[in-house]
């Protein structure tokens, strides 16, 4: 196994220093972007494809670069099953929307630089084994995003990367902070080591808490949970079709893993036992966001934010999961992770060939009739859709399923419930769009058939089909799970 460790940093690294060379070759070549980041995504893809393989075959893989002492002054990549579920993830939704944007756009050497510095920035975030390269690779991924929010037509959508820039950077510098302290607590940045030390140190140490609280902010707002959410729904209105299935499914997935890396395998769950009250301010903080999400989601009527603050409520409730701390509950957030990435990302490619089709259209008035039109395009919308929800069989049905069963076995049987009661309010933003695609008469126009491909096409209906089957394979998935979600929680 040993000679192949090395395609755990080669995952990270080729998209990294790849993205140059589409900016190399506009000196030459305008339009070899898209061909390019598809070409470097597909064979990331295909070495995460062998590393997971390593890792079911053998276990996790903790591997140090140059040799060099991870636990001391070197770089350590950390990765087991939980880590490939969310590297997998992000490789596959990524080759979706590069399928999206070859018509979708936006096109450019210079927007696809920055994509596969984006992609990099989030596989380096799931792989690292140190709480300072997890601060660097959550910058590279920001600072990708900013620039991709910003290359859109829309005038304003300098102004929501700017906001998304300043709030972005309020929660880096929380991060950081939390960072500084736990070193200067511990001496060592290595999360395997400062499980120990930290331990060592005391649960209790006003320090360790602090450093905790100031990590935990700073990973919320990247979250985009309630109330440090505001940037969202700017950035989702004004980015890029493409760009915004990203930053609704991928980057707050990204985030969350960080964040229960951080809770699990840093400070380990002897942490949160040893100081119940912040364990309780995350289940509240997390039910706050699960249900603001939805309420403000019910107020809109615009696609793009009602999938926008949907996604503040999901990650709430990918969070409860993360509080109840138990090994149930942990399953059904990761599997959550795993269905809204694919179930929301292909909701937002929807949008963008709704909207490339019909002439624009974004508003549930704008939707009526189009199953007449587009019935291909509408039943993947209503499959998708029912899985956000959250009805049975779905896979949004078996992860919630998961996370109320844990917060049962908790002794939390009202979060349980609440848990549950969430699928009605999803159901409320979500079933008008619906009731108008195939219940009203169409009053649109049919503008440009031709601006949606097979490709297009293949890739949501992939997305449906997953979305409504991935649940019967919940046990298989626990199974491949089951020695990561073990660890974790015996930190």
């Amino acid at each position: 196994m040993e000679h192949l460790e090395w395609l755990v940093v080669a995952v990270v690294l080729v998209p990294l220093l790849s993205a140059v060379l589409p900016v190399a070759a506009s000196l030459r070549w305008k339009q070899v972007g898209w061909s390019m980041a598809v070409a470097i995504t597909g064979a990331t893809f295909a070495m995460a494809l062998a590393v997971a393989r390593l890792v079911y075959e053998h276990g996790t893989i903790a591997y140090v670069v140059a040799g060099i002492d991870g636990r001391s002054f070197g770089i350590e990549f950390y990765v087991d099953e939980f880590s490939m579920v969310v590297i997998l993830l992000t490789l596959l939704i990524s080759l979706g929307v590069l399928v999206y944007t070859r018509v979708g756009g936006p096109r450019g050497n210079f927007f696809y630089a920055g994509f596969l510095l984006l992609v990099g920035g989030m596989l380096g975030v799931i792989s690292t084994g140190d709480i300072f390269n997890l601060y660097v690779f959550l910058e590279i991924m920001a600072i990708s995003s900013y620039a991709l929010v910003s290359s859109s037509k829309y005038r304003w959508s300098t102004y929501a990367a700017f906001k998304y820039l300043l709030v972005g950077t309020v929660g880096a510098s929380f991060y950081l902070l939390g960072v500084a302290l736990t070193f200067a607590a511990t001496g060592t940045l290595n999360m395997q080591d400062l499980s120990i030390q930290i331990a060592e140190a005391g649960y209790t140490d006003p320090v360790i808490i602090t450093a905790f609280v100031l990590m935990g902010v700073g990973l919320a707002v990247k979250i985009a949970l309630f109330p440090v959410h505001t940037w969202l729904a700017d950035a989702h209105a004004s980015a890029p079709d493409g760009i915004s299935a990203v930053i609704s499914s991928l980057m707050p997935a990204v985030a969350v893993y960080a964040f229960a890396r951080i809770v699990f395998t840093t400070f380990t769950p002897g942490f949160l036992e040893a100081n119940p009250f912040i364990s309780q301010v995350l289940l509240a903080g997390a039910l706050a966001s699960l249900f603001a999400g939805s309420l403000f989601a019910l107020l809109q009527d615009h696609i793009k934010l009602v999938l926008a603050y949907s996604t503040v409520s999901q990650f709430g409730l990918i969070l409860v999961g993360i509080a109840v701390a138990n090994e149930t509950a942990l399953f059904g957030s990761i599997l959550q992770i795993f269905g809204h990435g694919i179930v929301k990302a292909s909701l937002f490619i929807l949008a963008g060939m709704f909207a490339l089709r019909f002439g624009g259209i974004r508003t549930v008035d704008e939707y009526a009739g189009l199953a007449k039109r587009a019935p291909v395009m509408a039943g993947a919308f209503a499959v998708l859709g029912i899985s956000m929800i959250g009805l049975p069989p779905t896979v949004g049905f078996v992860g919630k399923w998961y996370i109320a069963l844990g917060a049962f076995e908790a002794g939390l049987p009202i979060v349980a419930g609440l848990v549950l009661v969430s699928s009605l309010l999803s159901a409320g933003y979500i079933l008008p769009f619906i009731n108008r695609i195939y219940f009203h008469p169409f009053e649109g126009e049919d503008v440009d058939r031709a601006a949606i491909t097979k490709g297009m096409l293949a890739a949501v209906v992939i997305g449906a089909v997953l979305g409504m089957t991935l649940g019967f394979f919940s046990a298989s998935f626990q199974a491949v799970l089951e020695s990561a979600i073990q660890d974790l929680m015996a930190h």
